[in-house]
């Protein structure tokens, strides 16, 4: 059973900034991160002393938060209590379940030039990255869809990590990414087309990239908390495909490799990427591609969640009835169940990214 651990919580409304200052100025290690695409929280360790630091925690204290296996037997059942000289105390699990936020479906469109066009809704993230936001509702915080993007190529300043989460998979839509996965062999590079899926927890790296990488991640829940594992050296020297990571088992879909199918959507055809097998049903992903000239189809989904991302070509959406929007390359929609919602105009040949979990 691992020992009881013991942060100082440092409000830092100035995040970006206090963080640099304890890994650089003063040699801090960073042990976690959350959320990746826009940090907020950040768990450091040195000195013999551990940190956390709290974007939105302004105008508090500095505090104490005690993780540890029975928070229960810390304070007689209490979880918080405040010291004799002002410090607030936390006590936490050290491993507390994954947190799945009740589901909340809206319609989401969300245009690649933003409103203003240019690199509006691009932010800054882990590792250096820059994010765009696709579904900014977040389904009541159970999903999060991003666009991630490295402008300028070469190694990447990531570290070995890894993510508690009950779904998350990377498609690259352009550009080359080297990576290494654990007990997945030797580092290998996903070209335009290749996806992988991560499962939870499996420990992994960036190491390099080309000039103009972009990225789709797709993952549940929208909030996870990304940890650094400073002990695994990567690559482990295994390869094991049928290893199961909290019950599903890590894929690398090769693009090139791949066969097309009639689709389950009338004037297209579907290239599997073996993720619902991966993961027992959990999701489905595939590539859908216009097959026939005059592609005008009207649907619906019943499930949990339904993630378009246009990769290539153009069309127009038209939902329960409305006035038709035209969506072309980067341009992306989410839908709730039970919605019908109508493909029409495609020509490119239209091609789309399609994330569901039934």
């Amino acid at each position: 059973m691992a020992e009881p651990t013991a942060e100082v919580i440092l409000p830092s409304p100035d995040f970006d900034a206090a963080l640099a200052f304890f890994r650089e100025t003063l040699g801090f290690r960073l042990d976690a991160v959350h959320p990746a695409d826009d940090p907020a929280v950040a768990s450091l360790s040195g000195y013999g002393l551990r940190l956390r630091l709290e974007r939105d925690a302004e105008g508090l204290p500095p505090a104490l938060r005690i993780a540890c296996a029975d928070p229960d037997a810390v304070l007689g059942g209490a979880r918080e209590v405040t010291a004799p000289n002002g410090t607030r105390v936390t006590v936490v699990d050290a491993d507390p379940p994954l947190d799945l936020p009740p589901l909340d479906q809206t319609l989401t469109i969300c245009k690649a030039d933003g409103n203003g066009g240019g690199d509006d809704g691009w932010g800054v993230g882990r590792a250096g990255m820059l994010y765009r936001d696709l579904i900014p509702g977040r389904e009541g915080g159970r999903f999060i869809a991003s666009h991630i993007r490295i402008p300028d190529g070469g190694p990447v300043p990531d570290n070995v990590h890894f993510h508690k989460i009950r779904f998350q998979m990377i498609y690259n839509y352009k550009g080359w990414v080297r990576l290494v996965y654990e007990d997945q062999g030797e580092p290998f590079v996903m070209g335009p087309g290749d996806c992988v899926l991560q499962p939870p927890e499996i420990r992994h790296r960036v190491l390099e990239c080309s000039d103009g990488l972009e990225v789709i991640e797709i993952g549940c829940p929208a909030e996870h908390m990304t940890l650094l594992d400073h002990d695994l050296p990567l690559p482990t020297g295994r390869r094991l495909p049928d290893r199961e990571f909290g019950g599903q088992r890590f894929v690398l879909h090769r693009a090139g490799e791949a066969g097309w199918a009639p689709a389950d959507l009338a004037g297209f055809e579907t290239r599997d990427l073996g993720i619902a097998a991966a993961t027992g049903g959990l999701a489905e992903v595939s590539v859908l591609r216009q097959a026939e000239e005059g592609v005008d189809v009207t649907t619906r989904h019943t499930g949990e969640f339904l993630f378009h991302f246009v990769l290539d070509g153009s069309m127009t959406l038209s939902v329960d009835g409305r006035q038709a929007q035209a969506l072309t390359a980067g341009d992306c929609f989410t839908l709730p169940k039970e919605l019908p919602f109508r493909i029409g105009a495609a020509s490119g040949p239209l091609e789309l990214l399609r994330v569901r979990l039934p």
